[in-house]
């Protein structure tokens, strides 16, 4: 090959390279689809309307560093996190495959062969055996000019796939962090619940020997002897369920970081545990749809989609592909580069579908179809977001009033107990009037304990529901 032919050779490569980047791309261009649904200008249940953002990991505010801990721990072991992670790669991979086809493909063929040939004269009829090696050595390419944007529409695709992918793995972090702070959160109420049964069964025993003292002396009936102590059997009776609930707990919080679902015993909880907690920042309705990885994930589903039109409709159109290679070849291996055995070529293709009895147009409508799909599927999952967030906000109302007036009923029931074992000992009352003074009192202790890990679960759930204030989590753990 002269130089001049070279030159043409490079120039033809570098005219098709700089064509096929300026190439038209057949299908719709992405937009964020309209849901037909008016966003109000802010949440109907946030009447707090704080406008600050949260500058902090949101569960600092429970002031509990095991917290901490234990979000470190989900974040490094839990096995749904590292297998969303792998999927990451998998996915990444695909993209750098729907790169690599817009660029061209070459390769190096090396290549020995030995002939023996018997040639005849056809005059003398004689025959004359030649044997001969052939060397040779080539660099063959093949690039497909993208006019019609196929490939760039499935790169754009995959990256819209990959984007997807990792916006599924903030909310997979998100949830298993979330479900971790739930089940530590029961696991802190349970201890509590079993501290109050501890309590009450300590009380019950104290009035069944005061009832018995006063049985001895003639003050009391049996009846009331046998009351103390079946109140005594049923309260001892809710020990076992507790500590069961507590156990698989525990077993479950354990699994999420990682670890053998094992049991431990309960702890002493104060009993001045309550904090009233800051109003989170909710923003905006509008500003949702940029802060929810599921919503993220949901349109770049869709964006990957939309792309994936434009490639089935660039496929019923042609297929150019240029295809060359340069290399030499020689009999004898030490002249194989040398000028005299260069070898080239350069050709270019052309495919054109004429008939397919519908395949590729009805592959298309397909594509339009899964799009119409992910339209829905989009809107479905913003308006549920939309609605986890008011039903947060207003069950956090309602559960904060609900305390409040949990916190009456309490103070009253201690109040009616002391009052009853006072006229007991008294003899101004029977001593089934203190049995329910003692029940109602239990009863509304461990009622204010579920109504605060209402109040507390819900909390996570406004800042899973918000899509906020998880930037802090530690980024090189969801690698």
């Amino acid at each position: 090959m002269s130089i001049r032919q070279k030159h043409i050779y490079l120039s033809i490569l570098l005219f098709v390279l700089l064509f096929s980047c300026g190439c038209m791309k057949l299908g719709p261009d992405y937009i964020r689809p309209d849901i037909n649904k008016e966003e109000p200008d802010n949440y109907e249940n946030d009447l707090d309307k704080v406008s600050s953002e949260i500058t902090y990991p949101w569960w600092k505010a429970f002031k509990d560093p095991e917290i901490q801990r234990l979000v470190n721990a989900v974040l490094a072991n839990n096995p749904d996190i590292k297998k969303a992670a792998a999927q990451i790669l998998e996915v990444r991979s695909y993209f750098k495959q729907s790169r690599a086809d817009r660029f061209p493909s070459v390769s190096v063929q090396a290549q020995w062969q030995k002939q023996h040939l018997s040639i005849t004269d056809p005059i003398t009829q004689t025959s004359e055996s030649q044997s001969f090696d052939l060397w040779s050595l080539s660099i063959p390419a093949v690039f497909e000019l993208d006019l019609w944007g196929r490939l760039s529409r499935a790169q754009e695709a995959a990256k819209a796939d990959l984007l997807s992918a990792e916006e599924n793995r903030r909310t997979i972090a998100q949830s298993l962090v979330a479900e971790a702070i739930n089940l530590y959160l029961q696991m802190e109420s349970l201890e509590r619940r079993i501290q109050i049964n501890s309590k009450s069964v300590e009380t019950y025993q104290k009035s069944l020997d005061l009832v018995e003292s006063r049985y001895k002396r003639g003050l009391t009936s049996v009846l009331d002897v046998r009351q103390a102590r079946r109140r005594l059997a049923q309260a001892d009776s809710f020990l076992p369920a507790l500590v069961q609930d507590l156990g698989i707990t525990q077993q479950k919080l354990a699994i999420l970081q990682g670890e053998y679902p094992s049991t431990k015993a309960y702890r002493t909880q104060e009993s001045d545990y309550y904090l009233a907690l800051e109003p989170v920042p909710s923003g905006l309705p509008s500003d949702l749809l940029d802060q929810r990885p599921d919503i993220r994930a949901a349109e770049m589903r869709l964006k990957g989609l939309s792309e994936r039109i434009g490639v089935a409709k660039a496929v019923r159109f042609p297929q150019i592909s240029l295809t060359g290679s340069f290399g030499y070849a020689s009999e004898d291996l030490n002249d194989l580069f040398s000028p005299e055995t260069e070898l080239w070529n350069l050709a270019t293709g052309i495919v054109q579908p004429i008939f397919n009895a519908g395949k590729l147009a009805a592959s298309q409508r397909a594509a339009e179809a899964r799009y119409a799909q992910g339209v829905a599927e989009y809107a479905k999952t913003v308006l549920t977001a939309f609605s986890e967030v008011e039903g947060a906000l207003l069950t956090r109302k309602q559960q904060l009033e609900r305390r409040k007036r949990v916190m009456i009923f309490l103070e009253e029931a201690r109040a009616t107990q002391k009052q009853a074992q006072q006229r007991y000992k008294r003899g101004l009352t029977d001593y089934l009037t203190v049995l329910e003074a003692q029940q109602t009192r239990f009863g509304a202790e461990e009622n204010l304990i579920l109504v605060d890990l209402a109040i507390y679960t819900n909390r996570v759930r406004l800042h899973r529901a918000l899509g906020g204030g998880w930037e802090n989590l530690r980024q090189e753990d969801l690698q």
